[in-house]
């Protein structure tokens, strides 16, 4: 029998239930009450253990936070939700404290300092600490209770106190009392959680969202709320995930949102780029999907590469710093964050003679002209530059049509592409500028002679390092990173295009292998009018973007009437090649796979890019596959750009008959969706492994896509759909999703028709299609016994007679 009132029984027994406590404290509960604290490793999960709150170090940092994570969400690098004292980090993790005292929830830390507090107003509240426990609800909201308090309500929620993630539930509100705006800040840095410059807000009176840099300057909007959309993010009408709802009384307005489907995991980042960026959880590859963002690109963002930094959206990484300038903090630039911009070189000497220092032409974008300027009454482009040489505060000057600009201070938003349409000139040191093209009649670098004399002689360089390296080309600014070849050498590495892939309206495609054994594969434009067309878009659509899912242009040559395309070599060829042959023969999960990747291909091109690319020729011929069988889009001849600012494009051009959209027949502008129709008509043929007008035995043209629609309506054996060589080797809830997918994808009003981000997320299970209406012009194409009767290209009077007709 125990003997309790033994004193070192009584001090066991003591230090065992405060063991206890520590242990039920970091393997589960959810809540932090009056005796108990948070240090070194402990931790509190939210019930369903959806989120786990406790100390974590950012990176390679030596500080540590109080902040919240995903428990069940574990990609590399841990996902932070919440930070409690951003600005005021903890070196030791052990000797700090969190936990109640006076009613709050408070930060203590190695010098048991209050560095943090939940700050309710004591004296405004009947509670005591022993009454007050704080627990981590399971949609990520830390809140504090009062057990006096009858109602249930929260005295305090981390939802009023967001960081830079915006979860679902929480909100981002405006008080109309005070004035005062609840902000969703980036951090600093990937290693420092402090706020960094860029911020979102609401705006009350427009009733809807502005990006800040600064807190001061605007540089992103959603447009206003309508009650189902914002006016600038027309993407939102096809985004069934969310459900947004707007909120406004007297004392407050808000946006508040949540998931239609609870299964699926989201969030939106006020990320360190200065975009607002929507991520969804894919469970099959245990990473954060990138679903949506805004602006479109980084270099769109206000300030994005710091004072005297330089945006190029084609290079990595973005910023860099002018000619004659160094990044000002290497270690901050090593973790992206550019907000500190760049530092001369070398100081202009002041007073000295204009021999000590020249301009450096840049470019700003027109609507985003630096501020800070001082305007001088001058009367040409010359005395403006000599204003500035002669002003000792003169950091850069412009000259156009509203006159003379000077700047004193720092500029921003600056890019050396030269693209654009405000030209500014900022003062370098003249040894920082030697080599480099000076403006205005400045010399470049100390090479003194005639234009033709410098051209040779840069041409003789050129040609000698051409030889003794082996390298046959340069790269040249004006298409990015693409690579200028010579003709002569592409003749060499295709011997003299004697290998021949393939071929279409346009030319031919010939393997090649460059000196570095590279393999390639060379297009080789052959008709010089349409060739030339074919040439300029695929080099301006596909020229400077690289995605997994599409075909990646190394480069190109243009001599005279030769122009040829080099892309990277595809080893199995082109789809058609699989889907319609028994030597290739694709099973079912590698094609539903192909599907999904070329979705995803798809929705880069239209949603991602900096301009929408809408490809206009969606086929299997234009679908290629390397060795993995990974797909890639290619063939962008027929493709439009499309800038954010529209939405339609009219093309006199049409793409292959069989998988042309209605609207494509009727000659109006097109949109995104004839793309999708195109891909719709390719999945049935994914499906069938046959050519939707492929005739059969008995040689009537059965037309697969009324087939499939009928079997679908009729809730027949879906199997029976699927191409015969598998052998029924195929999932049924696969191929009823597939043909779901192709029947939305071709309905007749391209408004009806899912964007590629909405099938992308069907295809990973990310959201549920129900079966869509049959489409009307499946009765155009066929009779009561599914016998082809629109198979022929038709006129738009043609077109119109039949919709008149159905």
């Amino acid at each position: 029998m125990l003997n309790f009132t033994n004193p070192l029984m009584e001090l066991f027994l003591l230090l065992l239930l405060s063991f206890s406590l520590i242990i039920s404290l970091s393997s589960g509960a959810d809540t932090i009450t009056a005796n108990q604290s948070i240090s070194g490793d402990q931790t509190i999960t939210s019930k369903d253990e959806n989120f786990e709150l406790g100390f974590f170090k950012a990176g390679n940092s030596s500080n540590y936070y109080i902040g919240m994570w995903y428990k069940k969400v574990k990609p590399v690098t841990q996902t932070i939700a919440w930070v409690a004292n951003r600005e005021t980090p903890v070196s030791n993790r052990f000797q700090s404290e969190l936990k109640i005292i006076g009613g709050n929830l408070v930060l203590l830390n190695e010098s048991k300092s209050q560095i943090w507090s939940t700050n309710i107003n004591s004296s405004t509240s009947t509670s005591t600490s022993s009454s007050i426990t704080a627990v981590l609800l399971d949609d990520g909201n830390l809140v504090l209770r009062d057990g006096l308090n009858s109602s249930g309500d929260h005295i305090w929620q981390s939802f009023d106190f967001p960081g830079d993630t915006w979860l679902p539930g929480g909100r981002i509100a405006y008080n109309n009392i005070t004035g005062k705006k609840q902000l969703l800040t980036s951090w600093k840095s990937s290693e420092d959680p402090s706020e960094g410059l860029f911020s979102l807000e609401l705006d009350p009176k427009g009733k809807q969202y502005l990006i800040r840099w600064n807190r001061s300057e605007v540089y992103w909007t959603s447009g206003s709320w309508n009650g189902e959309i914002f006016s600038l993010a027309p993407e939102m009408r096809l985004n069934y995930i969310y459900n947004f709802s707007y909120v406004e009384n007297e004392n407050e307005s808000y946006f508040t949102y949540s998931l239609y489907n609870s299964e699926i995991i989201s969030r939106f980042v006020m990320d360190v780029s200065g975009q607002i960026k929507q991520f969804l959880w894919l469970e099959s590859s245990q990473q954060w999907n990138l679903f949506w963002s805004q602006p479109k690109t980084e270099c769109e963002v206000y300030g994005y590469c710091g004072a005297f930094g330089s945006c190029r959206q084609s290079e990595f990484p973005f910023c860099s710093c002018l000619t004659g300038f160094d990044p000002k903090s290497e270690s901050d630039w090593g973790l992206s964050d550019f907000s500190g911009g760049c530092v001369r070189k070398t100081e202009v000497q002041c007073g000295r003679t204009s021999e000590k220092h020249g301009f450096l032409r840049v470019s700003a974008p027109a609507n985003r002209k630096p501020s800070n300027f001082t305007v001088l009454a001058v009367g040409s482009g010359e005395d403006c530059k000599r204003a500035c040489l002669h002003n000792c505060s003169c950091n850069a000057y412009s000259y156009d049509s509203n006159g003379c600009s000077i700047w004193n201070g720092e500029l921003l938003n600056l890019s050396e592409d030269n693209n654009n349409e405000t030209a500014i000139y900022v003062k370098v040191a003249s040894k920082d500028l030697r080599g480099e093209k000076k403006n205005n009649g400045v010399i470049i670098g100390e090479v003194v002679g005639s234009v033709v004399g410098l051209v040779l002689i840069v041409g003789m360089i050129l040609v000698l390092v051409c030889r003794n390296n082996r390298r046959f080309f340069a790269k040249i600014g004006v298409e990015g990173s693409l690579v200028s070849f010579v003709y002569r050498d592409l003749k060499t590495a295709t011997k003299n295009f004697s290998d021949k892939l393939g071929g279409g309206g346009f030319g031919s495609v010939f393997k090649g292998t460059l000196p570095d054994s590279t393999v390639v594969a060379v297009k080789k434009l052959e008709s010089i009018s349409q060739g030339e067309k074919q040439f300029r878009s695929e080099v301006s659509t596909i020229g400077t973007i690289q995605h997994v899912n599409v075909v990646r242009l190394r480069g190109f040559c243009s001599e005279g009437n030769s122009k040829l395309l080099v892309y990277d070599y595809m080893p199995n060829g082109s789809l058609d090649a699989h889907l319609f042959s028994n030597e290739k023969l694709l099973n079912w999960k590698t094609r539903y796979q192909i599907a999904l990747g070329i979705a995803r291909g798809l929705v880069y091109l239209h949603e991602k890019c900096r301009d929408c690319i809408i490809h206009c020729d969606i086929k299997p011929e234009n679908i290629l596959l390397d060795g993995d069988l990974c797909p890639k889009v290619a063939d962008f001849g027929l493709a439009k750009l499309l800038g954010r600012d529209f939405s339609r494009v009219l093309t006199t051009t049409r793409g292959t008959r069989g998988y042309l959209a209605p609207e494509w027949l009727s000659g109006v502008a097109i949109t995104t969706k004839a793309d999708v129709y195109s891909y719709g008509m390719m999945i049935f043929e994914f499906i069938s492994g046959t050519r939707n007008f492929e005739q059969s035995e008995d040689g009537k043209n059965k037309f697969f896509p009324m087939r499939a629609a009928n079997v679908l309506m009729d809730g027949d054996d879906i199997l029976t759909l699927v191409d015969p060589r598998l052998n029924g080797d195929a999932s049924v809830e696969d191929v009823t999703k597939l043909c779901k997918v192709a029947c939305w994808c071709i309905q007749d009003d391209e408004e009806t028709r899912p964007a590629m981000s909405q099938v992308e997320q069907i295809l990973e299970g990310l959201l549920d299609v129900n079966m869509p209406p049959k489409p009307r012009a499946l009765e155009f194409f066929a009779d009561d016994d599914h016998q082809v009767v629109f198979f022929t290209e038709c006129s738009p009077s043609q077109s119109s007679q039949a919709k008149s007709n159905p």
